[in-house]
């Protein structure tokens, strides 16, 4: 019989499946085409294709993933089986800091499975790297791959980047040393052109608009210039001197930088005029849609053009080691991680001005500005704003500039006992074996982040040796304007930046640690045996888990100073959780699983800094921050899915899942007492309102999944090398968030999109292969960070991306082993949108371009 080999797109496919059939959870997997060649240029991207998931896109770039309509906060992301650090203020972890290039599949739980521990309440996603003596042999693979994107050059960034990749793997000593390594090295350009307005629209009183009409005070267009390198390495020693003993060493590690800057254009349209004599500010036309504000011509403005920089460098280090020794009829597994991440950044803003003779701000004769769903907000005015020999440094309408610097340290150590047991006699018909263990982790988050105002003496133009490229905001009708090294104009014309805590309340409250001690015990029961003459596996087990958090950090009393404080709680939770899969025959299969989930509360909530004050006019306290006393979500689970599969070539799946949030954490405003701050100020009472987040009343999330994974041949011979992947999914829930601000008003979950759908297409045969992809999901509610570094929730507007690649594989002859591979991303163009609590009311409009790849493989 001849023996075929699957190889390229089939052959990720068809491992994802046998990993899919082969789970007693609710699974969903990706697998690598190849070794070192996941299918998309992110591990998010390819991630997001799955059913029922969908990414969240932070410039451009998906960089973290809901899972069925639930917030990242839900999900946790191991390595290996290992929880990892993260790089933000939460545990979420940003996937484009690991390289696709290192990673050989990818297993979404989409249901709890007792013996996994750091479990999410959404699910949990487990990446995984190489084990060298699972190949037959050495094998050596690089990746190189050229970027270009159809932006072109943006002041001093270009347009082009490159990927490069290299992996190998070998097997020593008979087999019983096994090492891999892999490298993977990418610079990409950081491209966009984006307008935004200010938020929130309220019903301010603005001269020349009718009383009552919903109006923004601001509007700006900015074009994007940076640059985004990272370098990722992994390791892998595995040792097995028999079949008793297994040794493994994992290592990871990834740094990762971005600089950019926006350079941008923007006009206040409140009237706001900072220090500069007032210029009677007023619409002299209006567009007025729905008794919103879209658009108009005005006087009395102050424009500016701003440099806003932003450099972030981050790293992450992970080592894992387990060993797994088999006795008669029992294995133990010793499992130790240790991981850390590092963030810092430094956010510089750096504001010009038209200015008059005596030096306050030149006003412009007419502003003609306008923003409407579907596309770029649009202003100009009157003068000329693209000479930097006329535009001053000084003192602008928002002042010189503003800096913040986030630091944030993440360390995690865990270690992990676990043993597989036989089963009694009785339960040997049922029962493949029980496991029992026990997972202690300890981990703390650091967050510093100084913040302060910037300053200079007197009011210079930019020198000649500071300019970059001008930029052209055509896109928006704003003209050209000038860009410039802010960090070095900053440096040469700026007083020395002063981070002082004194009367700096933002700069105290985001002072914090936050430490979780956490012990988790688990038992599982495997099953694998028949009923009825059908074939029944899964498990049956429970968690029981003590959370032990705590924060140390700062307030700032009503004078401004600030205070140590620092406060806690300890819980437990019992999960226990059921899965089961019913083999009917004919490649059918029936799941189902129940069970308790829980999710601890993002890390930022936990802290224990706040701002305090006494409000000058009633005299009553108040503060904001932080809150120890939080308990996490909880929430009961039920899931079905039927599976019919065709070999390991294809497969059909249905799948339902309700979950009902026994409670929720919203952010509001209660009553507190503030007696221990209130003495030596004014305040008439110790009792005042305090906003942070608290416990609440959950509700119910519940929704449906359709994937179909099917090669076209099964069809008809005719459309041999065929294929198609599409799934969707339908997603609702009866949680209502109350209202977080006047921007957004009242919400659904955030990160829920009703609608998520993936399609892709492809065909593969003698060395050719081809596809397109599309992932469509309807509008959502983001978590994006706002201009003080703090996330924001606005409304996403749904949209559909389109990507396409096409690759030719040398299967013989000299060149066997190489291969041509040309990508592009983002085909279609789509557009990023948020608004407001009506669609009308456009916050944000962003392009990022289209991304093109081409390259090569190789490997022998």
């Amino acid at each position: 019989m001849t023996k075929v080999t699957v190889s390229g797109i089939r052959r990720g496919i068809e491992d994802a499946i046998s990993v899919k059939r082969e789970a007693t959870s609710i699974v969903e997997s990706i697998s690598a085409e190849d070794i070192g060649k996941l299918p998309d240029v992110s591990i998010a991207e390819s991630i997001a294709r799955l059913p029922g998931l969908a990414a969240q896109r932070v410039a451009g770039r998906a960089q973290v993933v809901s899972i069925r309509g639930l917030s990242p906060d839900f999900a946790t992301t191991l390595l290996n089986g290992r929880e990892q650090v993260s790089t933000g203020d939460n545990r979420s972890v940003e996937f484009d800091q690991y390289p696709s290039e290192l990673l050989s599949a990818v297993t979404v739980y989409k249901t709890p499975d007792a013996g996994i521990v750091g479990q999410g309440l959404s699910g949990t996603i487990d990446m995984q790297t190489v084990r060298p003596l699972a190949f037959p042999g050495r094998t050596i693979s690089f990746n190189v791959r050229g970027e270009k994107n159809s932006l072109g050059k943006i002041a001093n960034v270009k347009d082009r980047g490159h990927r490069v990749s290299a992996s190998y793997i070998d097997q020593f000593a008979n087999r019983t040393v096994g090492f891999a390594l892999g490298v993977a090295h990418m610079e990409s350009p950081i491209l966009d052109h984006e307008t935004g307005t200010y938020e929130p629209f309220d019903q301010t009183r603005i001269s020349g608009v009718p009383a009552g009409t919903y109006v923004t005070a601001g509007v700006k267009a900015l074009a994007k210039s940076g640059r985004l390198t990272r370098t990722g390495v992994i390791g892998v020693l595995e040792y097995r001197p028999s079949r008793q003993w297994t040794s493994t060493l994992d290592v990871f590690a990834s740094n990762f930088k971005q600089v950019d800057t926006n350079n941008q254009f923007e006009v206040n349209l409140g009237g706001f005029n900072g220090t500069n004599n007032p210029a009677g500010f007023n619409y002299v036309t209006t567009t007025i849609v729905d008794n919103t504000l879209v658009g108009g011509t005005a006087t009395g403005a102050y424009p500016l053009v701003r440099g806003q920089y932003n450099h972030r460098e981050d790293s992450i280090r992970t080592a894992g080691w387990s060993n797994r020794f088999k006795f008669a009829d029992w294995s133990l597994l010793v499992d130790a991680n240790y991981s850390q991440a590092k963030r810092d950044e430094t956010y510089l803003e750096n504001n010009l001005q038209l200015q008059t003779a005596n030096g306050g701000a030149f006003n412009d004769p007419l502003m003609t500005v306008g923003w409407q769903t579907g596309r770029f907000a649009t202003l100009s005015g009157q003068l000329d704003y693209s000479n930097p020999a006329i535009l001053h440094t000084g003192n602008s309408i928002y002042g010189y500039g503003k800096t913040y610097a986030p630091h944030l340290k993440d360390r995690l150590a865990s270690l992990k006992v676990a043993a597989t047991l036989p089963p009694p006699a009785a339960l040997d018909a049922y029962v493949s074996g029980f496991d029992v263990g026990v997972n202690y982790s300890d981990r703390t988050k650091t967050k510093r982040q100084p913040s302060g105002l910037l300053f200079a003496s007197g009011t210079p133009t930019i020198g000649s040796e500071f300019l970059y490229t001008p930029v052209d905001l055509g896109f928006a009708g704003a003209g050209t304007v000038p860009s410039w090294n802010v960090p070095a104009v900053i440096d040469r014309y700026f007083d020395p930046i002063s981070y002082s805590l004194e009367n700096n309340a933002g700069t105290i409250s985001r002072a914090w640690d936050v430490t979780e001690k956490i012990s988790t015990t688990f038992v599982r029961a495997n099953l694998d045996g028949d009923i009825g003459g059908y074939s029944l596996r899964g498990n049956i087990g429970a968690q029981v888990i003590r959370t032990d958090q705590s924060s140390a950090s700062l307030y700032a009393d009503a004078a401004g100073v600030a205070h140590p404080i620092e406060n806690g709680k300890t819980y437990t939770d019992v999960l226990p959780s059921v899965n089961l899969a019913l083999g009917l025959g004919q490649g059918q299969t029936v799941r189902f699983s129940v069970a308790k989930q829980m999710a601890r509360p993002r890390v930022d909530q936990l802290n224990a800094g706040f701002n305090f004050t006494v409000e000058s006019g009633t005299r009553l306290p108040s503060g904001s921050g932080g809150n120890t006393q939080l308990d996490p979500w909880r929430a009961k689970a039920i899931d079905l899915s039927y599976e019919k599969y065709f070999d390991k070539k294809g497969y059909v799946a249905l799948a339902g899942f309700y979950k009902k949030l026994d409670t929720y954490i919203y952010t509001f405003s209660e009553t507190r007492d503030f007696s221990q701050y209130t003495a030596g100020t004014n305040a008439i009472s110790n009792f005042g309102q305090y906003t942070t987040s608290y416990n609440g009343d959950g509700g119910m999330i519940k929704g449906a999944e359709l994937t179909v994974s099917v090669p076209l041949d099964l069809l008809t011979p005719a459309l041999d090398g065929f294929g198609v992947i599409a799934s969707t999914s339908y997603t609702k829930s009866g949680i209502d968030i109350k209202e977080i601000n006047s921007a957004i008003g009242k919400i659904e979950l955030p990160g829920l999109s009703r609608n998520v759908s993936n399609l892709t297409l492809y065909y593969e045969k003698a060395g050719f292969s081809t596809r397109v992809s599309a992932r469509d999901r309807s509008d959502y509610v983001g978590e994006i960070g706002n201009f003080a570094g703090d996330r924001q929730l606005r409304y996403v507007v749904g949209n559909t991306s389109v990507d396409f690649q096409v690759g030719y594989t040398f299967e013989q002859g000299p060149y066997k082993g190489l291969g041509l591979l040309l990508q592009v991303n983002n085909l279609n163009d789509a557009a990023y949108e948020t608004y407001a609590n009506r669609k009308d009311r456009q916050l944000e409009y962003a392009k990022y371009g289209r991304t093109f790849l081409f390259g090569l493989n190789y490997k022998f």
